[in-house]
């Protein structure tokens, strides 16, 4: 059987965790909640949702993912890692779908692919809009690439994510991992999936400073592939 585990990192998202957590499939083995440096309660609605909850006080997105991979490494590996976003925008349920083509040895690497058709109207910002179209479009010209989406919920082989030696502590997280698949030849699809308004207000595309930080991350990481 395959052994899914799945990883939460977590800013202050008392109100929707036990949501995500809730609608995460049986068949997954772990769920991982990362709080980082959580000012509310996440750490006690997490671990009463039925989670492991792991803390890192380093704050950015790449941090808490790494922990929780670290944690993973040194206990019971799994086959498939499934990373999911706190806010309850995604839908939990929909992990089935994205580990499948991994599980049968299709691909390596799966992305949740948020399309107009499947969103809630104002799910995403028009600057998430924009920056998403804009970093495809790049990949798409510089590598080859049949991205269209940086979307967070995503599935990748465990064997095949500790080959890509992951690096960024922040906003890049996501397109380091894409830019690393596109370098490396790695089998990968995108499945389209359905995305919600998130609880509370994003850390990210909520502010001018994270907007802007993020996009530069973003950009950054793309050139420097491309660059090297």
């Amino acid at each position: 059987m395959t052994r899914i585990s799945v990883v939460i990192p977590a800013y202050n998202e008392e109100e929707a965790i036990s949501k995500v957590i809730a609608e995460i499939p049986s068949t997954v083995h772990e769920v991982v909640v990362v709080n980082n440096n959580s000012t509310d309660a996440t750490v006690a609605v997490a671990k009463a949702a039925g989670a492991t909850v792991l803390s890192e006080n380093r704050k950015g997105y790449g941090y808490a993912c790494l922990k929780g991979l670290d944690y993973l490494r040194k206990n019971d590996t799994p086959d498939i890692v499934v990373f999911l976003d706190g806010d309850y925008s995604d839908h939990p349920e929909e992990l089935t779908q994205l580990v499948e083509p991994i599980a049968s040895n299709k691909v390596d690497f799966v992305v949740g692919a948020r399309v107009r058709e499947k969103r809630e109207q104002g799910s995403l910002t028009p600057q998430q809009v924009f920056g998403n179209g804009l970093a495809c479009f790049l990949m798409r010209v510089l590598f080859n690439s049949r991205f269209t989406d940086l979307g967070p919920f995503r599935a990748i082989r465990w064997t095949t994510l500790e080959k890509l030696n992951m690096g960024d502590k922040t906003y890049g997280w996501t397109v380091e991992m894409q830019l690393k698949v596109l370098r490396q030849k790695i089998p990968y699809l995108e499945i389209p999936v359905s995305y919600k308004k998130r609880i509370g207000v994003s850390k990210v595309s909520g502010t001018v400073k994270g907007t802007i930080f993020a996009g530069m991350k973003i950009i950054g990481w793309i050139f420097k592939h491309y660059l090297s």
